[in-house]
């Protein structure tokens, strides 16, 4: 049987230098990186390669990726390029398009809750990306190509709905009955087999199976795709567990993508947003059991540690929901109440508060309950406050910025503060926390520890664009820098 490196030397003329297993995720498929590097051969030179080699465990997967990816190369879509493939289909190699996924391009907009501009175009970019996907990639397809199922059908509406039962309902410990739950889950499927499209459903269609490539998304891991209902793929994506999008963001991108396909077919936006709401429903539980399945079963830790995002997307869902499917939402409002689940908390944004005060008036105190963050003392610094002049003003005041500046002390000692404190709000941005507290403390709480602190605000706000709350204690003066991103 050829192997991956056999392949790549069909295809090059060249043995690769280098191959690096790459994380497969929830997939069974192994992926590596071929590389070879610049080499003269007889007596000609050769530029190095780089290319992504794919090892499937079924051939008929491996078959219907094999037959997408051809044809969408063909419709002009964004997708790796096969370049070479071993008889079988079940080894195949295909275009680079390096190491940046959209999941880690809107890396901080998921982290703070708020997306940049560059984010929000890229997201844009791939909402119009994906109409002409399902579109366009749905021209002239043939879907008895597709594995497992040809369509979405009431066959794969029962396996997903099955799945979210046994594999994350039941895994819950909750009690309920099994009958009616049934009844409403026939009536969901109902309704989702009432929007059939003759057009392209990705069915996985989420961040990360979007790779930016030359500033454009393009997309991969589509071979489970099959004809099916547009409003799929949009749920799939806005509703990304780990995505965190707000609502209005949702509704903007929604919008972009209606926009995009009304220039393929007729839109009644009132229509596509009622028809939306159930197929979000659906794709949540089918997410849920896919991470009972890969997380309880298979012990895989990234989709644990995605449940509770996917369980307070169902919150929220379920705040809208009507009583088309009474029982089921009876339950699953049941679940997301249950204890394991209402202790786990979703990351918010990290906020710093950033104080003045007297030492003669004590620390201030941390709401939060973290214990306080960062106390610096300002006092070794000169103090203005000793000359009459300045007794009756503030470190927010021109007199005294200048003596402060003038005299120097301030810049060395504010410096080490920076140092301290960006490195931890580096490390509490990544690991999601929510709060940190840094203090400045002098004589009176009037001038130095005041000017610090306006500094210290400042540079917490331009460099990283968190919120940042500033408070002088005791001159009774708060303000907010607002995020900048």
């Amino acid at each position: 049987m050829v192997s991956l490196n056999q392949l790549f030397f069909q295809y090059t003329g060249v043995m690769p230098q280098s191959v690096e297993q790459l994380s497969a995720s929830g997939s069974n498929r192994r992926y590596f990186r071929l590389t070879s590097d610049d080499q003269i051969k007889d007596g000609q030179a050769i530029r190095g390669i780089s290319l992504i080699g794919v090892q499937g465990t079924c051939e008929e997967e491996n078959h219907a990726f094999l037959y997408m990816a051809k044809h969408f190369f063909e419709q002009g879509l964004n997708v790796p390029k096969v370049v070479a493939q071993s008889d079988d289909e079940m080894l195949y190699l295909q275009e680079d398009l390096g190491d940046t996924m959209l999941f880690d391009y809107i890396a901080d907009g998921r982290k703070t809750g708020v997306f940049h501009e560059s984010e929000k175009q890229m997201l844009r970019k791939t909402m119009r990306a994906l109409v002409r996907f399902q579109v366009v990639g749905g021209r002239n397809f043939d879907y008895g190509q597709c594995y497992p199922q040809p369509e979405f059908n009431l066959r794969s509406i029962n396996w997903d709905l099955n799945y979210f039962k046994y594999c994350f309902l039941k895994a819950t410990g909750l009690e309920f009955q099994e009958d009616k739950l049934e009844s409403d889950f026939e009536r969901l499927a109902f309704v989702l087999l009432q929007h059939r499209t003759n057009t392209f459903m990705y069915r996985d269609f989420q961040s990360r199976n979007v790779m930016i490539h030359n500033g454009e998304p393009y997309f991969i891991d589509f071979q489970g795709g099959r004809r099916g209902p547009i409003y799929y793929d949009v749920a799939s994506f806005l509703w990304q567990a780990k995505a965190q999008y707000h609502q209005d963001l949702r509704n903007e991108l929604i919008e972009e993508y209606l926009d995009e396909l009304s220039k393929y077919m007729p839109v009644d936006h009132t229509e596509f947003h009622e028809t939306l709401r159930h197929f979000v429903l659906f794709r949540t539980m089918q997410v849920l059991g896919a991470y009972g399945f890969r997380g309880y079963f298979e012990k895989k830790p990234h989709f644990l540690q995605s449940i509770p995002f996917a369980i307070e997307n169902l919150r929220q869902i379920l705040k809208d929901c009507t009583e088309d499917y009474p029982y089921l939402i009876e339950v699953l409002h049941q679940m997301t109440e249950m204890k394991q689940f209402k202790e786990i908390s979703i990351r918010k944004p990290l906020v710093v508060k950033v104080f003045s005060f007297s030492y003669k008036k004590g620390i201030p105190a941390d709401e939060s309950g973290n214990g306080g963050g960062f106390v610096f003392d300002c006092r070794a610094v000169n103090n203005p406050g000793k000359y009459e002049k300045y007794k009756y003003i503030t470190g927010l005041e021109e007199p005294v910025i200048k003596f402060l500046e003038d005299d120097g002390e301030i810049f060395p000692f504010l410096e080490a503060a920076y140092s301290l404190v960006d490195a931890s709000v580096k490390r509490y941005i990544d690991r999601g926390f929510q709060n940190l507290m840094v203090s400045f403390g002098c004589t009176g709480g009037q001038h130095r520890s005041v000017y610090a602190a306006e500094k210290m605000a400042k540079h917490l706000n331009d460099k990283f664009g968190i919120e940042v709350q500033l408070i002088h204690r005791e001159q009774n003066i708060e303000s907010i820098l607002k995020s900048t991103k």
